[in-house]
């Protein structure tokens, strides 16, 4: 069977492949086309397109965007059914007596379909619906020859690989969130001086800043392509029945990404208030700026930021003598990299710089490219709102559809990329399951180090400790 090509290749800079569609008509079967670029078409035309013939296949970078943005008008499961539908009774291949020939050159078509579609959207298989349609079709062409069974086997022995290491990976997510503490409740039953800090668990940041990366690239791994889409699903105006595959957002992988941002966030700012002695924290913060800085270079962005932010939380900034025992200008350069006037533009330079240097990469390590990843899905948010899913006459605007999928596909080559540096499981279990502050806790921390400035840090500080401590 043909092996699916990557990712990058699938798209040319101008959004889509311009040589995909042959024809020159402006209008041909339902679907709408200009210069050669499909446009837009009716739901049912763009359904017939991505079905294969005897003499026909469709472009893989058609599959991917329709199969991507589909999603907004129907569920995946009646899409399946609908293909099914089309390949059963176009190829006849219900009819035991159609010609073993016509068979035999649409089969590999079909298998090759269902093949991309296991690849690039596994968890759309979570669904029964979904598999019991794609188990029917696969024994209809699997009943042919004994080829075709092998090749059936092994599509379904990876997408059961995929669905089971990724409930292996929910039953981790939530396994450390059922234990995850508030570090205060840890600081009240233990004392600080037999507290361990980040640190004396990893003196150096380099390291540090690789086993985020060892995070940051399994979590990445995690989040499906159809997630971004199903982010924003809303209903679909032509459809009278139901809100569109809203009734349960599958964005969890998403959801769980996002969280580890704000975790390592709140684990900076905590590790910064936590010690007692000013010199201390300031070698805290030190660190912290080498480690980001570590990351920028690794092309790790989106731990950068949250290092950055964590750094700029108030209880971190108002700590004015601390920060004045620090080298600031390490830090300056980083939050000038991630500034965010000019819509980001200083990171999104860096972004394409590592991108850039990702495609003519000669090690595993130049291949890491890591978005910020908020502002990336805020990126795909005003792509989706800036531009209507369906057309005045009721057709779907496939045009932006090129878009999203080219912003998607591209995220899809950077979480391929296997992380090259060798894990150290003490670090990354400290890293993930150490207890953090809470934003409370955080302000009364940083009031304990260095005492209000003003009656209202005064007040807060008097019932932070009220609340937090049972001191007056």
């Amino acid at each position: 069977m043909p092996q699916t090509p990557p990712f990058s290749a699938m798209f040319d800079s101008s959004g889509y492949n311009r040589n995909l569609y042959q024809s020159a008509e402006d209008s041909c079967g339902g679907l709408y086309y200009h210069d050669n670029n499909l446009l837009s078409g009716s739901l049912e035309a763009l359904i017939q397109h991505l079905v294969p013939n005897v003499d026909y296949y469709p472009d893989r970078t058609y599959i991917f965007t329709f199969l991507l943005s589909s999603r907004l008008f129907m569920h995946p499961y009646e899409l399946m059914a609908k293909v099914c539908h089309l390949c059963v009774e176009h190829q006849r291949l219900s009819d035991p007596d159609s010609d073993k020939n016509q068979i035999r050159k649409i089969a590999p078509k079909i298998l090759q379909l269902l093949t991309e579609w296991t690849e690039t959207f596994p968890y759309d298989f979570r669904d029964e619906r979904m598999m019991r349609n794609l188990k029917d079709l696969a024994h209809r062409i699997a009943s042919g020859e004994e080829t075709y069974r092998k090749n059936v086997q092994q599509m379904m022995q990876c997408l059961i690989r995929k669905l089971a290491a990724l409930s292996q990976y929910e039953e981790v997510l939530a396994k450390i969130s059922s234990t995850s503490t508030d570090r205060l409740t840890v600081l009240k039953t233990k004392p600080q001086s037999i507290q361990r800090d980040i640190i004396t668990v990893c003196s150096d940041p380099y390291t540090l800043a690789q086993q985020l990366t060892h995070i940051e690239l399994e979590r990445l791994n995690y989040i499906g392509p159809e997630e971004f889409v199903q982010a924003f699903v809303q209903k679909d105006p032509l459809d009278n029945d139901k809100s569109c595959y809203s009734e349960h957002k599958k964005t969890r992988n998403l959801e769980a990404y996002v969280e580890w941002f704000n975790r390592l966030s709140y684990l900076v700012a905590t590790e910064i208030c936590m010690p007692v002695k000013k010199k201390h924290r300031a070698r805290m913060i030190e660190y912290f700026i080498d480690v980001a800085r570590e990351c920028f270079n690794i092309g790790n962005f989106n731990s950068l930021m949250a290092i950055i932010s964590g750094m700029n939380m108030s209880p971190v900034s108002r700590l004015k003598k601390t920060w004045a025992k620090v080298k600031t200008a390490k830090f300056d350069i980083l939050e000038h990299q991630m500034d965010p006037s000019s819509n980001f533009y200083n990171y999104r330079t860096a972004l394409r710089g590592a991108a850039q240097r990702s495609l003519t990469a000669h090690s595993s390590r130049e291949k890491i490219v890591i978005p910020f990843f908020s502002l990336l899905i805020k990126d795909i948010y005003f792509l989706n709102e800036g531009c209507a899913n369906r057309l005045p006459n009721g057709h779907v605007n496939f045009e932006k559809f090129w878009e999203l999928a080219k912003q998607v596909s591209e995220f899809m080559t950077w979480k391929q990329v296997e992380c090259p540096f060798e894990r150290d499981r003490k670090i990354l279990q400290y890293l993930l399951t150490v207890p953090v502050f809470s934003e409370d806790a955080l302000y009364l921390a940083s009031y304990e180090s260095e005492g209000p400035e003003n009656h209202v840090e005064k007040d807060r500080w008097k019932s932070l400790r009220s609340n937090l401590l049972g001191r007056v």
